[in-house]
């Protein structure tokens, strides 16, 4: 079975431990999975540069790639992560516009999903937002 592919584009920053702990809840999840960075760079809260550096580099990818972008001005708000297939690529980010590129190029279904990300295995009392909050 082939290894699972996860890119990462994010706006936080390689300073600090953020993009650490996010690979570590990635590997908690899907402990062989290939996690490649796309970016952490995006100027902090820049949906529109967080959308083109995805554009820019999703399709470099093998089929079944599952691509997650972090860029969100209104992280800690009740906005739900999206989640979106295309024809072989799967994409999750904020409902914000960070994924308005790739879900236009790609073909992906208009009906994309809103879920709760509380069914995603963190650690025990972390939420979605302890993984996206960061000094800016």
């Amino acid at each position: 079975m082939a290894r699972s592919i996860i890119t990462l584009t994010t706006d936080f920053g390689l300073a600090d431990g953020f993009v650490g702990a996010m690979k570590g809840v990635i590997l908690g999840i899907s402990p062989d999975a290939a996690i490649v960075d796309i970016t952490h760079e995006v100027p902090p809260q820049d949906v529109r540069a967080g959308a083109y550096a995805l554009d820019a580099a999703w399709d470099a990818f093998p089929p079944g790639t599952v691509h997650v972008a972090v860029v969100d001005p209104g992280v800690g708000t009740d906005r739900l992560p999206i989640a979106a297939c295309g024809p072989g690529a799967t994409f999750v980010g904020p409902d914000n516009g960070t994924l308005s590129y790739v879900l236009a190029r790609a073909g992906a279904r208009p009906d994309a999903a809103p879920f709760e990300a509380a069914s995603v295995a963190l650690p025990d009392g972390w939420t979605a937002y302890h993984l996206t909050e960061r000094a800016y």
